[in-house]
């Protein structure tokens, strides 16, 4: 009472404040509320939160996250199941028993990680589910016991106890190439361990800008090569470093193709091999990185994929993606669907197929560039080398990886062969075949290096052509493969050059010095070992085992092998780099063409293009990621 008798004394509320304090606690106290809710639905990992609130929505195929990519255990986590790696196939080591109990001078430590990082915590030998496509909550797995059962033949093939074999040239042959892949190994561990590449000459690393930061190209190149081996304790060296040392959080800009066949095959490969979930995890959480690539008008991928900003780069109109990258996704990415569950990766290749059969093709040629952004073909450059090689050899094996159900990938190869054989295939005056190139109607009578695979891949695909057909696709291979065998017998060193023409009287050499290097480079002895297993002529042998003293002789030096940069010279300089893809192709390549037929036996897998295993459908449905065409 006695306030309100004091002059200008404005009452207070209830609360004891002023009627405008009231307005300004109630302004902010609304403003504290409404911040509460918005980060309750817009911070990240509130999904759990959010159903307390909202009604829940099917989720859409395609788009969900696996639960291990995500970095989080199912929301209904189960008990893991036993180590998929613990029943081999029949005649097979374990897998899990390649633990090495030593460690050669200079190798990796094998510590345990602490910490939440899921990356290197990934199960040894134990499967982390994932979320089966628009069944939230349903753990996925891949059944990897049940695919080792449908495989016809033992990985490793049916070796006979080697204390009993006698020793026979080839074996000698065959442990010759596993010694040379030891030393490249060892060397690449010694010097650059976590590097891309090995500079031999430097005994130091390298690591190029093609793959957007990652590192360690070398190791995931080498997984399969070293296992198929038997080379145990380097295998578990790698294996380590995956497990430890391979992080995918990186922000360069890669190359889609590249990272595709070399990252994601060689990872997928290694799984399908040893069931160890680690590089399946890895695969699919790379492939998800790349999947901005294919944001582009048509759905056709651009070259480079930025991995900090998840934009496609060079998006003008002006600009072209290559056949030969987009072109060679298809085997990978329907695998990434098989191991996630994941549709979004087989329906991007599946509309790079709806493209190319929609767009009109020169002469049912398929020109080497296509513009991501109109949809149209940007140069009527046509090659069966560089630029558009893996495109067609992709069809072939995609059609023979579907277990000969993807009518659609063989029917477009077939096409394209008669193509290539009505507009680019010559004899030359010395009786040597080869595939031109086509520029708008004009021929460059040459080939690089890269078209010798061609041989290997019309050899492939010869069983399953028309009738009438098929024994002149063996001789044509035949013929296209002892053309590239020239290449490298009409050189010094008897190594093949970068590329090779057919003019002015000379055949099968290069013209210029830039094109005269040999960088270590698989296609030729890719060809020998297909036309060997085909054929049995001990001639694929003869010149593989060539290569194999080539090699040594010119490529081998102290702490590696290195490429040379003059073919035509008995004393070439080396360019000091050993290929990451010398010990996923070239080596594994020499090494099978030495070996039984049912070790990685062609009725079970197809090569991708940078020579990682893949295997072959043997299941009785149509499974998640191949479709009947």
């Amino acid at each position: 009472m006695l306030m309100r008798k004091v002059p200008g004394f404005v009452p207070a509320s209830p609360w004891g404040l002023r009627l405008p304090q009231k307005f300004l606690f109630l302004l902010f106290l609304s403003g504290l509320v409404t911040l509460c809710f918005g980060a309750l639905f817009l911070l990240p990992h509130s999904s759990r939160l959010k159903r307390l609130f909202l009604a829940p929505r099917t989720q859409q195929p395609g788009l969900e996250v696996v639960a291990e990519i995500a970095g989080h255990a199912p929301a209904r986590e189960q008990e893991p199941p036993p180590n998929p790696a613990a029943a081999p196939a029949p005649g097979e080591d374990d897998p899990s028993s390649w633990a090495s109990p030593r460690r050669r001078k200079g190798g990796l430590r094998r510590t345990r990680p602490t910490g939440p990082r899921v990356e290197a915590t990934a199960a040894r030998g134990n499967s982390i589910p994932a979320s089966r496509p628009g069944d939230e909550g349903v753990p996925f797995r891949f059944d990897f016991n049940a695919f080792r059962s449908r495989l016809r033949h033992p990985v490793l093939g049916t070796r006979a106890d080697e204390s009993q074999e006698p020793q026979s040239q080839v074996r000698a042959q065959r442990e010759k190439i596993k010694e040379m892949m030891q030393f490249a190994w060892q060397s690449y561990k010694r010097y650059a361990m976590g590097k891309n590449e090995l500079r031999p000459l430097t005994k130091d690393g390298y690591e190029g800008n093609m793959f957007g930061g990652l590192s360690g190209a070398t190791v995931i190149d080498s997984l399969d090569t070293l296992y198929l081996m038997e080379l145990k304790e380097e295998f578990q060296e790698a294996k380590a470093w995956v497990e430890e040392s391979f992080h995918l959080n990186v922000s360069g800009e890669a190359s889609l193709f590249e990272v595709n066949i070399r990252y994601i095959g060689g990872l997928l490969s290694a799984f399908y091999l040893t069931g160890e979930e680690v590089f399946r995890i890895k695969a699919i959480r790379l492939g998800e990185k790349l999947l901005p690539a294919f944001n582009t008008p048509t759905g056709i991928p651009k070259g480079v994929v930025s991995f900090k900003s998840g934009n496609w780069g060079w998006a003008t109109a002006g600009s072209s993606s290559i056949l030969a990258e987009f072109g060679s996704l298809h085997l990978e990415f329907l695998h990434l669907t098989e191991l996630s569950g994941n549709q979004v990766f087989a329906e991007k290749v599946r509309n790079i197929r709806k493209v190319l059969r929609k767009i009109e093709k020169p002469f049912g040629l398929y020109p080497n560039f296509l513009s991501p952004v109109s949809g149209n073909w940007v140069q009527h450059h046509v090659s069966v080398g560089g630029l558009g090689d893996s495109f067609y050899e992709y069809l072939i094996k995609s059609w023979l990886m579907s277990g000969k159900t993807d009518m659609e990938a063989k029917n477009m190869y077939y096409e394209a062969l008669e193509a290539i054989e009505t507009y680019l295939l010559n004899v030359s005056p010395g009786g040597l075949t080869y595939i031109a190139e086509w520029r708008g109607g004009i021929l460059d009578h040459k080939m690089g290096h890269l078209a010798c695979f061609s041989g290997g891949m019309i050899a492939l695909g010869a069983e399953d052509a028309k009738e009438e057909k098929r024994a002149h696709y063996r001789e044509l291979a035949a013929q296209i493969t002892k053309t590239c065998h020239e290449s490298y017998a009409r050189s010094d060193t008897k190594l093949g050059p970068e590329a090779f023409w057919f003019n002015s009287g000379r055949e099968a050499v290069a013209t210029q010095l830039s094109e005269s290097y040999y960088i270590l480079r698989p296609e030729v002895v890719e060809s020998y070992m297909y036309l060997w297993r085909q054929t049995h002529n001990p001639i694929y042998r003869e010149w593989g085992w060539e290569v194999v003293l080539a090699l040594e002789k010119y490529c081998r030096t102290e702490a590696g092998f290195s490429g040379i940069q003059d073919v035509y010279s008995s004393t070439p300089n080396h360019d000091n780099k050993q290929q990451s893809f010398f010990l996923a192709e070239t080596l594994k390549y020499l090494y099978l063409l030495f070996s039984e037929d049912d070790l990685l036996s062609l009725e079970d897998w197809v090569f991708n293009t940078e020579a990682h295993p893949l295997p072959v459908n043997h299941s009785d449905s149509s499974g998640r990621a191949w479709g009947r065409h």
